[in-house]
């Protein structure tokens, strides 16, 4: 089995983005050590989505954090797209929380299939790498847990790859679980 780095994932190295910023390891170095581990891969939201769960071995802090009365007014929200050609949509993240040091990494996979699907939607910015499973993302942690898929995410990949999404269907009862823990914790910019 090989893994790549897709460039889309490479926003979890970008200071200015909300959620998980990898600290201490580069892209290359975080693909040779899911390489390295290999499995067991988790099965995620679709056929084509799994998830490796890596020891954080690096001073990567979680990518959201429970939203307090002590830490409410550091959220903040606006309409984010994550790449030209997007529709924006309202996400809600918090400025000038440091949240807790991640103690896992979670390596959000698509297959190599998915990946070309996807790509002919952006093509003039999206290259495909050459492997069996392409790094998507990456999701810091407390637990080697998949946190759920934030609500915007789910309705994104509903509206199909010419929107930004995945093409995936909304599942109700997914997107409740999602609600009730997202109601409580947001990103972390």
């Amino acid at each position: 089995m090989q893994i790549a780095m897709t460039d889309f994932a490479l926003k979890n190295w970008d200071p200015e983005k909300a959620g998980t910023r990898i600290n201490g390891i580069t892209p290359a170095d975080l693909v040779a050590a899911a390489n390295a581990k290999g499995g067991p891969l988790v099965d995620g939201y679709a056929p084509f989505c799994k998830h490796l769960f890596l020891e954080n071995a690096t001073d990567t802090r979680c990518g959201f954090a429970r939203i307090t009365e002590d830490n409410r007014h550091l959220l903040r929200s606006g309409y984010v797209a994550r790449r030209d050609g997007e529709r924006a949509v309202l996400e809600r993240w918090f400025e000038g929380l440091e949240a807790p040091r991640a103690n896992w990494l979670d390596v959000i996979l698509y297959s190599h299939a998915q990946l070309l699907a996807e790509a002919r939607d952006y093509a003039e910015e999206q290259s495909v790498p050459d492997c069996d499973w392409g790094i998507v993302s990456i999701i810091g942690t407390l637990d080697p847990v998949e946190p759920p898929m934030p609500p915007i995410t789910q309705m994104r990949n509903a509206l199909g790859r010419a929107e930004g999404g995945s093409g995936v269907p909304l599942d109700v009862a997914a997107y409740d679980r999602a609600v009730a823990f997202w109601d409580n914790h947001a990103a972390v910019r």
